[in-house]
């Protein structure tokens, strides 16, 4: 089956295709066109569009449908651009093609992570307004970068800006998950990104000689630490089967640098560690656990940061909270099964949470396996159709939301 336009293909599969064929894969992501795109669909919906530049090529998108109630705080729908590097040769077939096979699969980088999601928000937006519809509160669509490299500059320079501010955002949607049951996940909070460099100091020598206080020795026993830590976080979650992964630390070991010859001993050695931290965990005193283990391993173990989030935020999910139950609501209205969880990785929801913008992240994907950054990345049409539906009934329920008691 041919992979462009097909005869008889639902409009709204077409667009997502013609987005998904958009190189804007990092590290020299095409966003030149993936904006451009966008600005042609504001046109043809009749919206405002607005390009913030945070950083020099790092443009921010802003679709904006106007409320009824100016008063009121505006609906935030966010999404990001950007998509990770492939690996050709593992997939069946062109990543950047959009291919859909004769059973309804579309191949290519973003289908999950996260193009689905920006066309779902315009297509729900289209439907909406050709039947006439009109909603208190204003719809901001936000399009931004480099959410696949850590926002540092998209979504974390954004929020800081006078432009942000003035979307007024109230409440915001971003990305989430797919899940494999039947069941459609949406996080609350997500862990925070702890990328920790350990690095050990000892005396350097001949590779043949028995030297003591080596940089390697003192450095195995952080690591085994580490590890250790590792595998009780790892038992914990496996002995429980109400937790689920975000809910506890994990830890990998993900570089280990040292070393000039096989017959030199060497003075420095590090290893890199990549945390993600539970929202329920102490940061002061993992801190300090951690200073605790580099302490026992010797003198001259020391770490550092190369990434720390401390802004940890959780959104509420109560029934007596106005936007969760306009959000839960749609999907009791429509029969389907919500999962509440924390995030197991990072997404620009921590920056919206973190300056007070409630934020849930949901990807409308049952029944789907979570391919997101991994080979023949795909999504089944149906599945990327019935998104649009749900989006279709979640936006005029939280654009209805009546007026909060800070707003009134």
């Amino acid at each position: 089956m041919a992979s462009e336009g097909l005869e008889g293909e639902h409009p709204s599969v077409t667009l997502f295709r013609q987005f998904l064929r958009i190189r804007t894969v990092q590290p020299e992501p095409d966003y030149g066109a993936a904006v451009a795109f966008l600005e042609k669909r504001a046109h043809q919906l009749g919206l405002s569009c607005q390009k913030v530049e945070v950083a020099p090529g790092r443009v921010v998108t802003v679709l904006t449908w106007p409320g009824t109630n100016p008063r009121l705080s505006s609906l935030l729908l966010n999404s990001h651009t950007d998509v990770v590097p492939v690996f050709k040769e593992h997939w069946s077939h062109d990543p950047f093609e959009a291919f859909k096979d004769a059973e309804g699969y579309i191949y290519a980088r973003g289908t999950q992570d996260m193009k689905c999601v920006s066309i779902q928000y315009l297509e729900a937006v289209r439907r909406l307004k050709a039947e006439g519809h009109h909603f208190p509160r204003t719809i901001h669509m936000t399009f931004v970068p480099d959410e696949e490299v850590g926002g540092h500059q998209g979504m974390e320079l954004f929020v800081q800006r006078p432009e942000f501010q003035a979307l007024r955002a109230g409440f915001a949607l971003d990305e989430g998950l797919a899940n494999p049951a039947d069941a459609f996940t949406v996080f609350y909070s997500e862990r925070s990104p702890w990328w920790v460099r350990v690095t050990s100091i000892g005396k350097p020598g001949h590779g043949s000689r028995f030297i003591e206080d080596t940089a390697a020795e003192k450095l195995h026993k952080v690591v085994s630490s580490i590890l250790a830590f590792r595998e009780k976080e790892r038992q914990r979650l496996q002995s429980n089967p109400h937790l689920k992964e975000g809910a506890v630390t994990s830890v990998n070991l993900t570089k280990l640098e040292g070393g000039v010859a096989c017959n030199v001993v060497p003075a420095t050695m590090s290893a890199s560690f990549d945390f993600r931290v539970a929202p329920d965990v102490d940061l002061k005193a993992f801190e300090e656990q951690l200073q605790g283990w580099c302490q026992a391993a010797g003198e001259g173990v020391t770490f550092e940061f190369i990434q720390k989030w401390t802004e940890s935020r959780v959104t509420s999910t109560n029934d007596s909270d106005p936007w969760w139950a306009a959000f839960s609501g749609v999907f009791k209205d429509m029969n389907l099964t919500l999962e509440p969880e924390i995030f197991p990785a990072a997404t620009d929801s921590r920056y919206l949470r973190a300056v007070g913008v409630p934020a849930l992240g949901f990807s409308p994907m049952n029944c789907t396996p979570v391919l997101l950054h991994d080979h023949d990345e795909r999504l089944h049409e149906a599945v990327f159709l019935r998104g649009v539906d749900i989006y279709t009934r979640l936006l005029p329920a939280l654009a209805s939301v009546p007026a909060l008691p800070s707003e009134s």
